[in-house]
């Protein structure tokens, strides 16, 4: 009895349940998963090496924080492979979400080769491992896995069954095996008796079979060496309700074998660019195809129409946000998404965002959340004006007239002009201030004179017509609001991002937020955020408060780098990471200044649209080639890239912030489809008519 005791308790890792580790950082360098709805998993590739996070089974929900490799070699030492190699990861198909990663190590002695991709037939993701040594000593491969199924990285259960490893926590379960099959196996606990620690000495000691739910760590080890015969292996993590079920779909997609699944894999996104339309002459052929994949590979499979913002959790959002922001469906980010899926032909998708749009519409008032979970349920609890307008822009865009899609038009439209403050905004689009906001004041102009052509084509006369005369009111007093002629930046008048008063010749203070600076002249505030104007057709590119601004913008926040001019978003950003390049964290002290906003690409895709309304198409190009130079990798394009500051890493490439981030990828599509017809495609021709080219519009 004692005896028996004694061998089950040593079969337990010890020091539950374990260190809690918050998801890696958000720089991403390839994102996967099937064109196929039946495989419901996401998976992303860290730039440091190995997969991040795997999302299961929504894209809301990570499931597993990294896949990561360890080599211990003939010396008896063991080394991580993302430490003691220089990574590369590379698009190996353009026409697939397909991603390669080569671990070099630095003394040349081995290289590591993972292939990744996902089983179109099931949540299955496969690895393919392939090892060469230079010598004729043997290593041992090692594979580690943490999951964090559910999202719920303290709460994960493990047991080895026969040789596979299985996790479970509530209804989320997985499945870790390996063709041939793992060697040995163990189940233990983050920073007490994972792997990692176990092989601190070469050796694999532990092979704990059960592990009580904790912060729970998994190894394998494979049966690779680097020797003839022994030098490749496909890993496999399944994932279901049940560990049954995931250990089925593991096996079945083993059984299949790495080449065949990543072979349908990659039909499966061929068939999908097919679909849409051809890359436009200028643009980067492979970029473009990958920006119009991730925005198709952004969309839940259960709930069609909703596009996340990224599959990342930048900074400390992977610590201590269980929603993980990133990962909600944000109708600003939706309708970017939508006008992006419209410029790569995939009506279909647009469709799909506006369908699902409307039905995350809060009622009865009309308005939308600032931010909702795949089944619609709010998260955070601001208001954005522009929020609230730019789904009824994208319905006009579509072409959308009938009558439930009117309801939801007529909602938001009545909210709009319903709202006590109107136009200003509780939050603008930066979601930290709130005010008189170009970019709000152009969304809500273009929102409501939608509205009203809507509304006509459903026999609403008087909606219409209200409609027209509040937009029209708000067209002609956006400069009283937001223009400032008495600013320290130039002697002619420019746009601030925004008054908190409306009135922009007084020196109103307010604190920026994000550890930016307090008490600051709303007059010393800009942002490029007026272009919004020009491009939903509020205002014209040749308007001159509008040029005297971009010499403003160019001067208060370019960005000069080898591979291009970047912006940052708004003066004084904080929301970035701090000036050594750590991540940037929530409620810094106000006035401390401890973190750094860097450049948005997708700034340059705004500028670049202003310049096609502007006639000035061969400058616009330029900003659509600076886009391109800003991808990582994997094709990947950012959130943010490196500025001339501190830590002095490449300034133009992506920061630790959201890489992929829809948004950028949306903008450029939408940059390239525009530059190729000669003109803002989805600049609504309803608003241009009324604002551009007749004559001052009669209210009604």
């Amino acid at each position: 009895m004692w005896t028996s005791a004694v061998v089950a308790l040593s079969l337990l890792p010890v020091a539950a349940p374990g260190v809690d580790q918050q998801y890696l950082p958000a720089d991403k360098t390839g994102f996967l998963t099937s064109a196929d709805t039946r495989s419901k998993v996401w998976a992303t590739v860290q730039r440091s090496g190995g997969l991040g996070e795997i999302f299961y089974p929504d894209i809301g929900t990570p499931s597993a924080r990294t896949l990561q490799f360890v080599l211990a070699g003939p010396d008896g030492r063991a080394v991580r492979a993302e430490q003691a190699a220089d990574v590369t990861t590379s698009l190996t198909d353009e026409r697939s979400l397909s991603y390669r990663q080569v671990f070099t190590e630095r003394r040349g002695r081995w290289r590591l080769t993972a292939s990744y991709t996902t089983d179109p037939r099931a949540a299955g993701v496969l690895v393919d491992l392939r090892l060469s040594t230079s010598g004729d000593r043997p290593y041992r491969l090692y594979a580690i896995y943490d999951p964090a199924l559910g999202n719920t990285r303290g709460g994960d259960s493990g047991r080895t069954q026969g040789d596979a490893l299985l996790a479970s926590d509530g209804p989320v379960a997985s499945a870790f095996a390996a063709s041939p099959a793992f060697a040995a196996t163990s189940s233990g606990y983050a920073g007490t008796s994972d792997g990692w620690t176990d092989l601190a000495d070469g050796r694999m000691d532990w092979h704990h079979r059960v592990a009580a739910p904790g912060s729970l760590v998994q190894t394998g080890e494979t049966t690779v060496t680097g020797r003839p015969g022994h030098a490749r292996a496909t890993l496999a993590l399944g994932f279901g309700p049940s560990g049954a079920q995931a250990l089925g779909v593991a096996r079945a997609a083993l059984d299949r074998g790495f080449g065949p699944v990543r072979r349908d894999y990659a039909r499966g996104w061929a068939r999908y660019l097919k679909s849409i339309d051809r890359p436009p002459a200028g643009a980067d052929p492979r970029l473009y195809r990958v920006s119009a994949m991730v925005l198709a590979a952004s969309e839940d499979k259960t709930h069609r129409g909703a596009y996340v913002a990224a599959p990342a959790a930048p900074w400390a959002f992977g610590r201590d946000d269980p929603s993980g922001p990133y990962h909600l469906i944000w109708a600003r980010d939706l309708y970017q998404i939508a006008t992006g899926l419209l410029a790569a032909g995939d009506r279909a998708g647009a469709e799909r965002a506006l369908d699902y749009l409307f039905t995350v519409q809060q009622k009865p008032d009309g308005s939308f959340p600032q931010n909702s979970r795949l089944d619609g349920t709010p998260v955070w609890e601001g208001l954005q004006l522009d929020e609230v307008a730019l789904p009824i822009v994208l319905a006009y865009q579509l072409g959308r007239t009938d009558a439930n899609t009117w309801r939801g038009v007529k909602r938001a439209a009545d909210f709009l002009i319903g709202y006590q403050g109107a136009p200003s905004t509780p939050q603008d689009r930066w979601e930290n201030q709130s005010g008189f906001s170009p970019a709000t004041i152009a969304a809500e102009i273009a929102g409501l004179v939608c509205a009203a052509s809507i509304a006509r084509a459903n026999g609403d006369a008087a909606s219409s017509a209200r409609y027209l005369a509040t937009a029209d009111q708000w067209q002609a007093k956006v400069k009283d609001w937001t223009v400032t002629s008495t600013g320290p930046y130039s002697a002619e008048p420019y746009f601030l991002r925004l008054t908190k008063d409306g009135q922009p010749d007084r020196g109103t203070t307010y604190d920026i937020g994000d550890s930016g600076p307090v008490a600051v002249d709303q007059r010393r505030v800009v942002d490029p955020g007026f272009l919004e104007l020009v491009r939903l057709g509020v205002l014209p590119a040749a308007d001159p408060v509008i040029r005297n601004s971009l010499v403003v913008v160019d001067e208060q926040l370019g960005v000069p780098t080898a591979r291009g001019l970047f912006w940052y978003r708004a003066s004084f950003d904080g929301f970035g990471e701090k000036a050594d390049g750590s991540q940037w964290e929530y409620d810094l002290p106000p006035g401390s200044r401890i973190t750094r906003g860097r450049a948005w690409p997708l700034l340059n895709g705004e500028r670049g649209e202003y310049l096609i309304a502007a006639g000035r198409h061969r400058s616009a190009r330029v900003q659509l080639e600076t886009m391109a130079r800003a991808a990582g990798p994997g094709l990947l394009l950012p959130e943010q890239v490196w500025d001339r500051q501190p830590p002095y890493r490449e300034p133009g490439t992506p920061t630790t912030s959201a890489t992929p981030l829809t948004w950028t990828h949306a903008q450029y599509l939408r940059l390239a489809r525009d530059l190729e017809a000669g003109r803002l495609l989805e600049q609504p021709d309803v608003v241009a008519a009324r604002y551009l080219t007749a004559p001052r519009p009669r209210t009604g």
